[in-house]
């Protein structure tokens, strides 16, 4: 038990019901015991007594998850609460989950209401054992709030700090840079023609540099391109400070007129964060046709037991992965692999206000029509909001089909933790020529795959997409 108060363990149901985490106001002073009936009963007493209010907090949803968003108070504040009842419906950064109670109570104060966020593990409401500390919790709430908005002052200080920078931009400390005597080559040559002493002289140039205009000065030579030069000179300095104004002006452009401004969703706040975290990877991107006049009609005949193309892709890139566990691997820390004992696909799904993977698991061992059960059950999940973490977030390789829409070609961007994501264009009639030039016309589609090159390289992935090319072109083992 802590000094001061005593988390109890969060639990996700089944049922994408979390449950409530709280902290009891409890005193440390039950560390002591005391012996027989009465000390007993001192002891209950003071538990009844000291074990009022408990603070509700943010559950962590997933391991990603650093804030959650209220989306709605299933109860209202003076509701009785009892164990197992869902609470609130909090938003992580993929999906909505209902969040229930291991305990009795009331429902004293709402401390985050509907449509605000907060961090993982701060208080999010407080829970009243009887009515007498209803009045107690709320008084208590208000005094958090009033404490979390009294920091509001000091935000005019903000901009003060922001004057000190520009104190900075004196690197005038430049001339205590180089100490020994430095001259340009030509002003050396100068100085030994008019015998002047470099060291006698103070450069003009950076960091203090001698240069020929300083010479011919001190042999009371009258520069002939020092007018030039001083007139081009001036600008250089002057350069940088007027380039940084208009960077930082063009960070903080006003909007159009008319424009509007509309803030991420907790779900697009997600994915912004994960694509500016791609970009730390070094990837590179590798193109192949695959033919698919076999895949086309092995379709036709899944089709009516409620197979997808998506499905059917999602099976042949398990299987060549299962012979290229390389582009099944990743890199976390930047110096070692990661070989994934399970070969997870993750299928980009589009849904209202955001985009989602979710996950069909050991893709490789479960039969076709499985498969596809399975991913029906998952959009469904998805588009309704109701996708468990682990149903997310453990992909190994991703697949995003475009295809569907009509889209020929395009590149997709790698997501932080996975090796390589492949994107899928559309089949299309081409015309192909055999190696005895005869000419055909055959359906044809055009993968990218987008790898971390950290881990994979190019024939890794030439040998990778040669062996989906060979499962997509004859997909028999597909239905095995």
């Amino acid at each position: 038990m802590a000094s001061s108060s005593s988390p109890l363990l969060i639990r996700v149901s089944a049922s994408n019901q979390t449950a409530m985490s709280f902290s009891s106001s409890v005193s440390k002073g039950l560390v002591g015991f005391g012996s027989g009936a009465m000390a007993r009963g001192r002891l209950r007493r003071r538990v009844a007594v000291q074990a009022k209010i408990r603070e509700i907090f943010m559950p962590a949803l997933s391991s990603t998850m650093t804030e959650g968003k209220i989306v709605s108070w299933i109860k209202s504040e003076g509701d009785v609460l009892s164990k197992g009842e869902s609470v609130v419906v909090v938003e992580s950064d993929k999906a909505d989950m209902d969040v229930e109670t291991f305990y009795d109570g009331i429902l004293a104060a709402i401390v985050v209401p509907e449509g605000e966020t907060a961090p993982v593990g701060a208080p999010i409401g407080l829970l009243a054992e009887s009515e007498e500390e209803v009045a107690e919790a709320k008084a208590k709430a208000a005094a958090s709030s009033g404490g979390a908005s009294s920091p509001g002052p000091a935000a005019p200080s903000a901009p003060e700090p922001v004057v000190a920078p520009k104190a900075a931009p004196a690197p005038v400390a430049v001339a205590d840079g180089p100490k020994k005597i430095v001259a340009t080559p030509y002003a050396k040559k100068l100085a030994k023609q008019h015998k002047v002493d470099v060291n006698t002289l103070v450069g003009t140039g950076p960091f203090g540099r001698i240069t020929p205009e300083d010479v011919e000065a001190a042999a009371g030579i009258a520069p002939k391109k020092s007018a030039v030069v001083a007139s081009v000179a001036p600008p250089s300095p002057q350069a940088p400070p007027s380039a940084a104004p208009k960077a930082a002006t063009a960070a903080v452009l006003p909007p159009l007129p008319g424009a509007t401004i509309v803030p991420f969703t907790t779900m697009q706040s997600a994915v912004s964060k994960n694509m500016v975290e791609s970009l730390s990877v070094p990837t590179f991107r590798v193109g192949y046709p695959v033919v698919t006049d076999a895949l086309d009609k092995l379709y036709e005949k899944v089709k009516p037991k409620g197979v997808t193309m998506t499905v059917l892709l999602a099976k042949a890139v398990a299987m060549a992965l299962a012979q290229h566990p390389v582009v099944n691997a990743s890199c976390k820390d930047g110096k070692s692999f990661t070989y994934n004992s399970s070969i997870n696909i993750a299928v980009a799904v589009a849904i209202n206000g955001g985009l989602i993977t979710p996950v069909l698991q050991d893709a490789d061992k479960l039969d076709l029509y499985l498969l596809s059960q399975k991913w029906k059950e998952l959009v469904e999940k998805a588009r309704s909001k109701q996708l468990q973490p682990h149903e997310y977030n453990s992909g190994t390789f991703t697949l995003s089909n475009l295809g569907m829409f009509g889209v020929d070609r395009f590149d997709a961007i790698l997501p932080p933790g996975q090796g390589a994501i492949m994107a899928v264009g559309a089949s299309k009639p081409s015309v192909i020529t055999s190696v005895d030039g005869f000419f055909s016309v055959k359906s044809k589609m055009l993968v990218n795959v987008t790898a971390d090159h950290r881990i994979i390289y190019g024939a890794d992935l030439a040998a990778f997409l040669q062996t989906f090319s060979k499962i997509v072109e004859n997909p028999d083992s597909l239905t095995l």
